[in-house]
């Protein structure tokens, strides 16, 4: 009896409170309602003006509140703001009941936008938690405009941060600044230990406090946190300084920006704990014997970059007291002067006496940097190229304090900036000069030789694991800062470089991936390369790739044109290394999948058979375009798959022209060690149709190994899929229960007959049906009927697609 007792109790109590807030929140209503011209509209029910009531006093009600029977807590959910929501889910777990459906309603109310359809949603709540940390740490999103996101108790960002796994800093680093100020402490706190994934969109040019405060992020929620992948998207002007600064930060280099303040963090784990010989020896100083050419390099751009903001720091700051408003602009702009930016400097080396441009870059270059203190080793100041300094943008309109953007207004103008203006481009004979020194340096040389300070009081602390680059071209510079910090990033596991204008860096790259491979504890599985033109050719490539790194698991290469020419060679690099494209044999390597997109032209099977060879680890091959001087060729390949690799369980092949290779299909489908086969687009039904198909089908029904077979864009047609019903027929013996027909102009008349085939024999088919944009809107009723017939057998996926587009289609196969 005890429990009803403690039920109407709690029931009574909330009566209770109805009762004292009722007559105030009906009295508040009421007045609004009778001035009303058209009338008042029909009064709330009395428990939802209860339970509003509740939702305002959570602060003294939450205990209570959190003791309701499910019933009236169900009622109650959808009433309270985002913060209680969020703290009751735990409660109403216990009690059975479901918060998803209130947090998907309050993403497409708030955040107006719908996610894609290949993101699959696990939790609306922290899919919302995480946008509104974005939308409020940018400023655009009003949190006193709603009352489901107004609460004087709680720090926006700091309530939701917790569920941040995945942060983007977009345009001028706006965000930055925001999370290392003293007033954000805990937040970034608790950040450090949620995000894992760090993403850079879009950047601008950016002064030196927004840098100081990007390096003072990076190091909380790298070195002293749980990011483990850093992302970096669309950066078609990339300035060196930040993305060097991204980069070495990355790979766990630190050392204190120009009078930044000192890490309270890394006082604590000094006096707290000796470095620990797994995390790869922190301290790069005096107690190591001798650093290797990749950490000497990096901590010698790190340095000579710090110094260079020093100088530019110390030499702003009288320039900001001209009046009130050249302060405010100073402070904005960090520390830039709109008269100095009309001058460029006369040369790339000061002399002691020289005012150099705030809006010049931190470091323009690393040789640059540090020229005045090797101009007896190099070249006279006065033969020296002059660069350009670097366009600074604008803020957007009616912005004049440390906050860089408000509203979606200032997003709309700084992508607009982004898109159309062009920043000033380097001479070509700085771009020499830096090749000069960092082939220097890249030969293992001492960077001090090349006038590069060494930095004995810089550490290395906790790297990333994933690296990804995006449409970001790669200078002369940052190539070299990041083949000499891939020679010694044993942490990093997977590696994306993606559209980077590589050129002959290539070789330094693969140079670099060498000496990684060879370090204790590698643990680099994973390689995607990408690029529109290579100096070597795609199969010689990943031959290459290949010999450097035996360890590598997962290894995707494309190049999207032939290479006639290279991009400009760096000077002294007349062509590929010898050991590079050596003819010797490729040793047996680990490598479980190969994804391969190839350029237009005929490709050298025996070159592919080498690889293919090597790899009897293979589980995955992928490819893309490859094109094969004769049928015999390809064949080869697929002799080559059965012979040596015997582990091959997914087979994939799109944009190839299989018409005359019908007899090598079928050798492909009668193989017993394959469990899916694609061909995407492939041209399968080109030719001889009428023959092909009753022996490809055949050759599936004898095949109990296969479970999925993908066919999109081969012009299956009506008669086709009949064609494969067969497959499901009760003689034979397929287990096929994945089946992708999309693109294969299907009318509804053949889907209907193909599902009363399949009703017919009376077994279940398959799993899986996929019927994206067939024909299928020219007899919605039809179509509808033969999907309901299907779906008593599978799972459909399909989508409402206007076929009128596919009508050249259609005209080609009349």
């Amino acid at each position: 009896m005890a429990a009803p007792e403690a039920w109407r109790a709690r029931s009574c109590w909330f009566c209770e409170v109805a009762a004292a807030t009722t007559m105030e929140a009906t009295s508040r209503e009421a007045a609004p309602a009778k001035s009303s011209a058209s009338g008042p509209s029909a009064p709330p029910a009395l428990f939802e003006l209860c339970g509003r009531a509740v939702s305002a006093h959570m602060g003294v009600l939450e205990s209570g509140v959190w003791a309701l029977p499910g019933p009236i807590l169900q009622s109650i959910l959808p009433l309270l703001n985002i913060y209680y929501l969020e703290r009751i889910e735990e409660t109403a777990l216990k009690k059975g009941l479901s918060t998803q459906a209130i947090w998907r309603r309050l993403w497409d109310e708030l955040m107006k936008t719908r996610p894609s359809s290949l993101e699959s949603v696990t939790c609306w709540r922290a899919k919302f938690m995480e946008a509104f940390f974005s939308h409020v740490l940018r400023g655009t999103i009003d949190v006193s405009s709603d009352r489901r996101l107004c609460d004087q108790r709680f720090s926006p960002l700091l309530h939701s941060s917790r569920h941040v796994r995945q942060l983007t800093i977009c345009n001028m680093l706006q965000g930055a600044t925001e999370l290392v100020a003293e007033p954000n402490r805990r937040v970034l706190e608790t950040l450090a230990s949620s995000l894992h994934t760090l993403k850079f969109r879009h950047l601008l040019f950016s002064d030196v406090a927004a840098q100081q405060s990007l390096r003072q992020l990076l190091h909380q929620l790298i070195h002293h946190g749980a990011v483990s992948q850093v992302s970096l998207y669309s950066w078609p002007v990339p300035e060196s300084a930040l993305f060097i600064l991204i980069l070495t930060m990355s790979a766990g280099f630190w050392q204190p920006g120009p009078g930044g303040p000192p890490c309270r963090l890394c006082g604590e784990a000094s006096r707290g704990r000796a470095p620990s010989r797994d995390e790869g020896s922190l301290l790069l100083g005096s107690r190591r014997p001798r650093r290797d050419a990749a950490e000497r390099c990096a901590a010698a751009l790190m340095a000579s970059r710090r110094k260079s903001e020093a100088k530019q720091t110390a030499r702003a700051a009288p320039a900001t007291r001209v009046t009130r408003r050249s302060t405010q602009e100073s402070l904005t702009a960090g520390g830039t002067d709109p008269k100095r930016d009309l001058h460029p400097p006369a040369t790339s080396h000061e002399a002691p006496g020289t005012k150099r441009p705030p809006s010049a870059p931190a470091t323009t270059s690393s040789a640059s940097a540090s020229s005045s203190t090797s101009s007896s080793k190099r070249a006279p100041a006065s033969s020296a190229p002059q660069p350009k300094p670097l366009k600074r943008f604008k803020r957007a309109a009616g912005k004049k304090g440390p906050r860089t953007r408000q509203g979606s207004g200032a997003e709309s103008e700084d992508l607009y900036d982004f898109v159309f203006i062009v920043a000033g481009e380097k001479e070509d004979g700085e771009e020499m000069e830096i090749g000069e020194v960092a082939c220097g340096a890249l030969d293992g040389s001492d960077p001090s030789c090349l006038g590069l300070p060494a930095l004995e009081a810089s550490q290395r602390f906790r790297s990333i694991s994933t690296l990804e680059l995006f449409t970001v071209p790669l200078s002369t510079e940052a190539a070299l800062t990041l083949c000499h910090l891939l020679s010694s990033w044993v942490s990093l596991e997977s590696l994306t470089l993606s559209y980077n204008g590589l050129g002959s860096n290539i070789f330094r790259l693969l140079d670099s991936l060498r000496a990684l491979s060879g370090q204790a504890g590698c643990r680099l599985r994973a390689l995607h390369l990408s690029d529109l033109f290579s100096p070597l050719p795609i199969l010689e490539l990943t031959r290459a790739i290949v010999r450097a790194l035996p360890l590598l698991r997962v290894l995707s290469i494309r190049v999207d044109h032939p290479s006639q020419r290279d991009n400009p060679a760096v000077p002294g690099n007349a062509g590929p290394p010898s050991h590079i494209i050596g003819d010797e044999e490729i040793p047996e390597n680990c490598l479980e999948q190969l994804e391969m997109g190839f350029p237009r032209g005929a490709q050298p099977a025996p070159l592919l058979c080498s690889v293919l060879k090597a790899s009897g680890s293979l589980q995955q091959l992928s490819l893309d375009s490859a094109t094969f001087a004769s049928p015999q060729d390809f064949g080869l390949v697929l002799q080559t798959l059965k012979e040596y690799n015997l582990a091959l369980k997914r087979l994939s092949f799109h944009d190839m022209n299989l018409a005359d290779c019908q007899s090598e299909v079928l050798f492909l489908l009668q193989n017993l060690t394959l469990q899916e086969i694609t061909f995407s687009f492939c041209r399968l039904f080109e030719k001889r149709p009428a023959q092909f198909l009753p022996e490809m089908v055949a050759a599936m029904k004898g095949n109990s190994t296969l479970k999925g077979l993908r066919l999109p864009g081969n012009r299956l047609g009506n008669a086709g899929l009949l064609a494969l019903a067969d497959v499901f027929s009760e003689d034979s013996s397929s287990s096929l229960c994945q089946l992708d027909i999309s693109s294969n102009c299907i009318k509804p008349d053949g889907l209907l007959e193909f599902a009363k085939r399949l009703e017919r024999w009376g077994r279940g088919a398959f799993g899986h049906l996929r019927l994206f944009q067939n024909w299928l809107d020219q007899d919605a009723v039809t179509a509808r009927e033969a999907i309901r017939r299907l779906r008593a057998t599978c799972h459909v996926v399909s989508d409402s697609w206007d076929s009128s587009q596919a009508f050249a289609d259609y005209v080609s196969t009349m």
